[in-house]
């Protein structure tokens, strides 16, 4: 056989597997399979997008608690100025006292 018989040889085959290939892909038994196919996917999309709202809504809370935490400790840190009237004079010691 000649190399340009193969080549039509494997042309053919190709053409009747295609021809196949397309009458089976569009059969109602492989409709049915890729219409459960797809409602599966979109089950697990849902169930992943759930998931995925639970995990933003937690790191939210965390955030917000975290930064609370470092504005509690940034005020416990801050040093405690004492403030004196102003009208009362700081009283020197008392020579007798000592």
């Amino acid at each position: 056989m000649t190399t340009i018989g193969k080549g039509a040889l494997f042309f053919l085959g190709g053409v009747l597997f295609g021809t196949a290939g397309v009458k089976v892909l569009s059969s109602k038994d492989a409709k049915k399979a890729y219409t459960h196919c797809t409602a599966a996917a979109l089950r697990a999309k849902d169930s992943v997008m759930k998931t995925v709202t639970t995990v933003q809504e937690n790191a939210g809370d965390i955030y917000a608690e975290a930064k609370q935490i470092n504005l509690d400790r940034e005020e416990s840190e801050k040093p405690v100025e004492l403030e004196l009237e102003p009208d009362e004079p700081v009283e020197a010691a008392n020579e007798n006292e000592i």
